[in-house]
């Protein structure tokens, strides 16, 4: 069989590098995308209902799937750590998780910036109970279990924060023990573990190449991206890529299961058109990119609703002043029913959301339909469009206008 492609293979490293926390942190913002949808159709308990169940089917997945990329497998409070460095859940900077290794089995992490709470906040102290205790106590336990079923993460002190200005915003202890009752398996689980997503194999690491191949070793202050290799970084890139999907998978299983298909749908495209706008935005500003054609053609081949390559199969062509899209009848991704699913012919919102965060004046028009998939055509028209709702409301989110900072060489944590 042939190497799985991957469309990052294209990009040099210190683009990859650059790239790599953009794709984090736009995963992160999908709840800021998906949340608010959640909010106006089953209230605020609905919602939090819905954070837990999502992230409690991904997170193990993807978890276990960077451990074996990366080669750093192990039973350890160092392994859980390294792997909520590299989760969509702790995007680095905004969520800006500190740790502390005592021993194998002892730790203990705290946020010196957590933008996720700078997000909700605002919105009271019944918004902020329901992330920091009734979403965070069940999510934080599924993604340790992912690498020991024995682990439980625990609060010293979390928000709401008194006094307001409290710092760190919150502090964890981890201990792994024998006598810790594994939690239970969530309701859905084998539906994300069994997924195409969860199994897809892609390209394996050149271990020549140079730079870092992978995360043995101590774990570091910091993931400083621009130290592994190219190879290393479009595994990582496509890695992520499939967090965006096993998270929208894990979102729509929880969506469908408290209303019907079609409503359940609607919901589900609302939540792509919000995070694929603001995340087509944050690559062309991160990538140095103009608006045109040419702009668009690299945003969209690199943007993670259509990535992996061998999970969607959707493929992008540029001539002149057009930009097509042909998006085949069956892929990975319609299997699993994420996001390239929701798009077709009659329903091209998504796509036009993601194409106006590199232009306001781009529009998808379909120009070919056969038993294969579709295809459509953007071009640039004259006059600009409205930013969509969704995007907007996406937008509420601090980490829309995020930046990160070159923190220098970060320190081992742990001694090997």
């Amino acid at each position: 069989m042939a190497e799985p492609h991957s469309r990052f293979a294209d990009l040099d490293r210190d683009t990859l590098a650059a790239l790599i926390p953009e794709l984090l942190l736009c995963g992160h913002l999908i709840d800021r995308s998906g949340m608010a949808h959640s909010i106006a159709a089953f209230g605020r308990e609905g919602m939090t209902e819905i954070a837990i169940e999502e992230w409690q089917v991904a997170s193990p997945v993807y978890t276990r799937r960077m451990q074996r990329a990366l080669g750093f497998a192990g039973d350890g409070v160092e392994t859980i750590f390294k792997g909520l460095q590299l989760d969509i859940g702790a995007p680095p900077q905004f969520m800006d998780f500190r740790f502390r290794v005592q021993d194998h089995h002892h730790g203990e992490f705290w946020l010196d910036h957590c933008g996720a709470l700078a997000d909700v906040e605002p919105m009271g102290e019944d918004f902020v109970v329901s992330m920091c205790h009734d979403i965070e106590d069940p999510t934080f336990d599924a993604t340790a279990l992912a690498t020991n079923p024995h682990a439980q993460v625990r609060p010293i002190h979390r928000p709401p924060r008194h006094p307001a200005d409290r710092k760190p915003v919150c502090a964890w202890t981890v201990v792994i023990d024998p006598g810790h009752v594994p939690p239970p398996v969530p309701p859905n689980a084998e539906l994300v573990a069994g997924s195409v997503a969860a199994g897809l194999e892609l390209a394996a690491i050149d271990r020549d190449d140079e730079g870092r191949p992978d995360y043995t070793g101590p774990l570091l202050s910091d993931v400083r991206f621009a130290d592994f290799s190219r190879s290393a970084l479009v595994r990582l890139a496509d890695e992520v890529c499939l967090q965006h999907h096993l998270l929208t998978l894990g979102f729509m299983i929880a969506v469908r299961a408290r209303t019907d298909a079609a409503a359940a749908l609607e919901i589900g495209r609302k939540q792509f058109a919000g995070i694929a706008g603001l995340t087509s935005e944050r690559l062309r500003n991160c990538l140095g990119l103009g608006d045109d054609a040419a702009a668009l053609a690299t945003v969209l081949r690199l943007h993670p609703a259509l990535n992996p390559l061998p999970y969607t199969g959707i493929e992008i062509a540029e001539t002149g002043d057009t930009v097509t899209v042909t998006f085949p009848a069956a892929s990975g991704a319609h299997t699993d029913a994420v996001w390239p699913s929701m798009l077709d012919p009659e329903h091209l919102q998504p796509l036009n959301a993601l194409v106006r965060g590199v232009n306001p004046r781009f529009s998808a028009e379909v120009v070919a339909v056969d038993a294969d998939g579709w295809r459509a055509a953007v071009t640039l028209g004259d006059k600009a469009f409205r930013e969509a709702t969704e995007v907007a409301l996406t937008r509420f989110s601090t980490g829309a206008a995020f930046t990160f900072t070159d923190r220098g060489i970060p320190l081992p944590l742990t001694v090997v």
